[in-house]
């Protein structure tokens, strides 16, 4: 198993592409697991990894209208991930940092911190080179700014723009994802309750947090940070009471550190991307009768997959059906009458042509198949 598996792409993700999924029952959670992703596509939501004991890993939802949280247990209608990045158990890969080299952190950007860590036990030899590290610490704020994960569909106005434009869809490409999102405040008192102009949502006291995520090297390719230059530092998190989860805007200008209790680094030198892949086969005209199978070849689940079936390149009439679900690996027969004139006609069949699901180039040129036929 590599050291860091990633399901689907944070620049995928931000696009809207939340009809790819994978099961929960595919991650291992035992020992030292990292991790980070989003829940269902439909209300989304944050998944955040901690140790449970010393032997397991939990995952938490966290919720986004409330930034509440609960433990995620197989079968409980929350296991379909649209994105989800972890590890296997990186036990040996745990490497403690040194706090002491790092000087009094109150008031710190993390970013800056955690680059200082991995930066000073690569200068001691202690840190190995990676081209992603993983990271879990235990932190104290002053003021912390978080936010949950919701409607990441609507990031699916970002693909016009290559193509058309509208107002809608200029605002979101203008906005970063979490500009887009509800934004959550913990801090030591609430705010001033005549101040009503405050978007951010008081959430409470909890100033302790457990955090779990990802240094990327190289953020720019948008596999576990947002694809942008120096946005390398992506952490989920959870309070240590347990009442509150979600991103932790750490960047954020009210986000203040007050200390850092722990850190630990992990150096992830193999990745692993799994992605969907959508294929017809087996395409056949007999007796009136169009035969095909729309299969999964990939890696990750799909869901609510439509397929086109055209005839004489003539879209306006062409057949539609759709598939709820289709597991990686399986595929789904189909068989269709066709009352089709005497004469010669071509027959495409076209899986996801509204291209919900984003495939790489070399991945989407199984989606069509085209079959000549002659009826006499």
């Amino acid at each position: 198993m590599a050291d860091l598996t990633i399901a689907n792409s944070v620049s995928d993700l931000i696009l809207g592409d939340v009809r790819e999924h994978l099961p929960f029952e595919r991650i291992p959670l035992d020992g030292d697991v990292l991790g980070l992703g989003t829940t269902t596509s439909v209300d989304n939501g944050e998944l955040t990894f901690l140790r449970d004991g010393d032997q397991q890993s939990a995952i938490w939802r966290c919720v986004a209208h409330n930034g509440s949280i609960r433990r995620l247990t197989s079968g409980d209608g929350s296991g379909h991930f649209p994105y989800v990045c972890f590890t296997g158990d990186a036990t040996v890969l745990r490497r403690p940092a040194d706090l002491a080299a790092l000087g009094d952190s109150q008031g710190q950007p993390l970013q800056a911190l955690v680059q200082h860590a991995i930066a000073h036990g690569q200068r001691l030899g202690s840190l190995e080179r990676a081209p992603i590290y993983g990271v879990r610490l235990i932190a104290h704020w002053h003021e912390l700014v978080i936010t949950v994960a919701s409607k990441l569909c609507m990031g699916q106005q970002r693909r016009n723009l290559g193509i058309a434009t509208s107002e809608a869809g200029t605002t979101a490409a203008g906005l970063s994802i979490y500009d887009m999102l509800q934004h959550y405040r913990l801090a030591p008192l609430p705010p001033d309750p005549g101040n009503t102009d405050d978007p951010i949502r008081y959430l409470g006291r909890s100033m302790h947090w457990d955090c779990c995520g990802f240094f990327d090297t190289e953020p720019e390719q948008g596999r576990v940070t947002v694809p942008q230059p120096g946005a390398h530092l992506h952490l989920h998190g959870c309070s240590t009471d347990l009442a509150f989860g979600g991103h932790l805007h750490h960047e954020h200008p009210s986000t203040r550190l007050e200390r850092l209790d722990r850190l630990w680094l992990y150096p992830l030198r193999s990745i692993n991307t799994l992605a969907s892949d959508l294929a017809i086969q087996h395409l056949a005209f007999r007796e009136g009768e169009l035969r095909f199978r729309v299969s999964n070849i990939g890696s990750m689940d799909v869901s609510d997959v439509g397929v086109a079936v055209v005839i004489d390149d003539r879209y306006s009439n062409h057949r539609y059906v759709r598939i709820p679900w289709l597991q990686a690996g399986e595929g789904e027969d189909f068989t269709m009458p066709l009352d089709l004139p005497v004469g010669d006609h071509r027959i495409s069949v076209i899986a996801d042509p509204e291209q919900m699901v984003i495939e790489a180039d070399d991945r989407r040129t199984n989606n069509r198949m085209d079959l000549d036929v002659v009826t006499a």
